[in-house]
């Protein structure tokens, strides 16, 4: 498992990098996919995640967190070669914005955000109850007490 990690932000969250890798095992692990992958994770502000979010979505207003897949189906996961999962970017305003909101820690939001992500890339979604309690539900167990 390789992490390519991008911290457009302040260098103190440089630390994240180890964390997201470890995180990404662990949800790995859990969800029973080979860890044979890399993904990348940016970390930018809500001026830039505005700009990629009204370009590929067009949605014109900066989100939490935006996942990329560049494989389309789980066939791809499995096999020798490493392959690119694709790319998390994350907002660093909206992560302090939302863990104020949500009366908890900027470091549990940031994770909840990769981990988030995470779980869109390996092909989770939240479109159906059904599917949004699954996904969440993965979300709380990977994150534990964090």
């Amino acid at each position: 498992m390789e992490l390519d990690f991008t911290n457009q932000e302040c260098e103190c969250l440089d630390a994240y990098e180890q964390v997201f890798l470890d995180l990404a095992k662990k949800t790995s692990a859990l969800i029973k996919h080979n860890d044979n992958f890399r993904l990348g994770v940016l970390l930018c502000n809500n001026e830039f995640i505005h700009r990629i979010n009204k370009e590929y979505r067009n949605v014109d207003r900066p989100t939490d967190v935006i996942s990329f897949a560049f494989l389309d189906d789980d066939e791809h996961l499995v096999g020798s070669p490493l392959l690119d999962l694709g790319e998390i970017i994350i907002s660093i305003e909206k992560a302090k914005e939302q863990a104020q909101e949500y009366g908890h820690s900027f470091d549990r939001e940031i994770k909840f955000l990769f981990v988030h992500g995470l779980l869109h890339l390996f092909g989770y979604d939240h479109q159906s109850k059904e599917e949004e309690e699954e996904m969440f539900q993965l979300q709380e167990t990977i994150l534990g007490g964090n």
